[in-house]
């Protein structure tokens, strides 16, 4: 039903005898400020759990017609009475409240406890209450297609702890009002710790105080849930006053850890908790002191890291890992280029203050770069070489030769790799020609008189930028933190050969006169070290020439800095999102999927 129709049932007429005006009262501002009365003022005990689990939950389903519109709603009765009127000085109390709410995680009583007792067919304490009461407005929700469903979901151990995150959500991302801001948003952009005794300022009426360590301990140990690393990624690009607390921190890695692990199943997770995580790696490696003392924490055993036996690693080297890994991932799988530009993002930012890299990181780093340089000699081989004109060209060399046969094995695969740096100046023109041609097709661009571009002619501009980040990253390692990354070196010298090969291409020349400077300056000391050296000795030697390599040799570049910046609309993003969750997550709750226009049921 439409709000207009909800809100008849909410209207009160009352006509005197021998009166022909009538004069109607809206009752709906009424029972939301009852609501969040409700919510603010009752204390929390087990004889009151579950009057404010369905206030909370009545809430929810008030702001639910958003789910019946493809449009974001900008303006409805609902978001009316919420932003203003009677119902706005309670803002502060009422974010602050569903903030605590999910900080204590409080578990729902046992069912001698309630107030009401609760049918065992669901419902909850509406169906509890005066049955003509109940029953009338319960029959007004279900309109909207909302009634109670009994799913695992009611085994969460904390349901109110859950509802409020996600009433809180909801509010925190309605729109704008055309005269006011959302005073929800507000509220959560501008709250601060209780230690904090700094004046509020007078512009924001809002704003509150709340225990950041008991708030810090609570994201930590909620991070599984989606709707936990919302609040998080909302906290810290929002909030400046908990985004400078977390960085504080002595223990990131007690919220940095379970961020790590969602990246690393990303085969479990869905596209939007991956994102979320992502961004919020972004948002922390904006930070030089994060990404200097991510480096300085050990860590052991990790449990969840399956690739390889991890017996002692900094969390600077793991998040390393499991960001490559993502990117891969991607790559392979979703090629979204958004995910895969955020990733390199945080690389880019973190590389600076690369320290004591794991062998495993450092490997890693090289042989992911590695792979790009020879996907991209592939694919230039098949834009360039075509099989058609390679039988061609063998059968020339077979007939110009009397060693026909010897010559038929150089296939132009082999050519190609054997003159990359000559075959790079030399087609580097019409290389460009196909990265714009390539572009234009994913823009669209193409007339429909073109031939379509083969797959691997529109990843050429992707695979580029890839190696073309990796490379900007190796070479801020190396400038700004040789020394402390002999694993690095090692790497880098271990591959020297397919780097060499790409010294000339006119994409990379520039970024690659310090890795080639590097290479050739340790491979010179190593050779003068002689044959047959072990591991621990390359390591020694490669220590002792980072010392004596002198810093003015190497190419200063602009630092590598990226920063997260929310798209112009956010809403059109993050409203289908929360929904999503509270359609999938909330408890005792069930709207019918064939009304819900909002988003795609099967994808939500």
């Amino acid at each position: 039903m439409s709000e207009e129709e909800l809100q008849l049932h909410f209207t009160y007429e009352e006509k005197t005898p021998g009166s022909y005006g009538t004069e109607c009262e809206d009752l709906i501002e009424e029972l939301l400020c009852c609501l969040i009365q409700l919510i603010v003022e009752i204390p929390l005990l087990d004889i009151t759990y579950s009057i404010s689990l369905e206030a909370v939950t009545t809430l929810i389903v008030f702001l639910s017609c958003q789910l019946f519109h493809k449009e974001i709603l900008r303006e409805s009765i609902i978001h009316k009475h919420l932003m203003r009127g009677r119902c706005l000085p309670y803002t502060s109390r009422l974010v602050k409240t569903l903030l605590y709410n999910f900080i204590r995680q409080e578990r729902s009583p046992p069912p001698g406890s309630h107030v009401f007792h609760q049918q065992t067919d669901g419902g909850g304490l509406l169906y509890g209450i005066a049955s003509g009461v109940a029953t009338g407005l319960w029959t007004v929700f279900t309109l909207g297609g909302v009634g109670s469903k009994a799913t695992p979901q009611l085994e969460q151990s904390s349901p109110l702890a859950n509802q409020s995150l996600l009433l809180l959500l909801v509010l925190a991302n309605l729109t704008n009002a055309p005269d006011t801001p959302n005073p929800y948003r507000q509220a959560i952009m501008s709250f601060k710790n209780t230690q904090d005794n700094t004046a509020f300022s007078s512009s924001n009426p809002h704003a509150f105080q709340i225990n950041f360590n008991s708030l810090y301990t609570a994201l930590c140990e909620q991070q599984k849930s989606d709707q936990a690393t919302l609040l998080l990624y909302m906290l810290l690009h929002q909030n400046s006053n908990v985004r400078t607390y977390v960085l504080a921190r002595t223990d990131i890695e007690n919220l940095v850890l379970p961020i790590l692990e969602i990246l690393y199943h990303v085969e479990e997770r869905n596209s939007h908790h991956v994102y979320m995580a992502l961004i919020i790696l972004l948002i922390l490696t904006e930070d030089d002191g994060f990404n200097r003392s991510i480096h300085e924490v050990v860590l052991k055993n990790i449990t969840w890291y399956a690739e390889r036996v991890l017996t002692e690693i900094s969390l600077g080297s793991l998040l390393i890992l499991v960001v490559i890994r993502t990117i891969q991932y991607n790559m392979t799988r979703t090629r979204d280029k958004y995910l895969h530009t955020n990733c390199l993002a945080a690389l880019a930012n973190m590389s600076a203050q690369f320290r004591s890299l794991h062998q495993y990181a450092a490997q890693r780093i090289i042989s992911y770069t590695c792979c790009h340089l020879q996907r991209y000699v592939y694919v230039l081989d098949k834009l360039y070489f075509p099989p058609s004109h390679c039988s061609t060209l063998q059968h020339c060399f077979s007939s110009l030769s009397d060693s026909g046969e010897e010559l038929l094995s150089l296939t132009c695969s082999h050519i190609l790799r054997s003159y990359a740096s000559s075959l790079f100046s030399l087609l580097s023109k019409k290389h460009n020609k196909v990265l714009e041609q390539a572009t234009q097709s994913l823009r669209g661009s193409l007339s429909s008189n073109d031939p379509p571009l083969p797959d691997y002619a529109q990843d050429l501009n992707v695979i580029e930028e890839v190696i073309r980040m990796m490379l900007e990253i190796i070479n801020s390692c190396l400038t700004n933190s040789l020394h402390h990354n002999p694993n690095l070196v090692y790497a880098l010298l271990y591959k020297r050969d397919l780097f060499e090969q790409f010294r000339t291409h006119p994409s990379f020349q520039d970024i690659m006169q310090n890795i080639d400077l590097v290479i050739s300056f340790f491979s010179s000391r190593l050779e003068q070290a002689g044959a047959e050296l072990s591991v621990e000795r390359v390591l020694e030697i490669i220590k002792q020439g980072a010392v004596a390599l002198p810093k003015d040799r190497l190419r200063k570049f602009p630092e590598l800095k990226f920063k997260y910046v929310e798209e112009e609309q956010p809403e059109e993003f993050f409203i289908p999102y929360v929904w999503s969750l509270v359609y999938n997550s909330a408890v005792a709750l069930y709207w019918n999927p064939r009304d819900i226009q909002l988003f795609t049921v099967d994808s939500g």
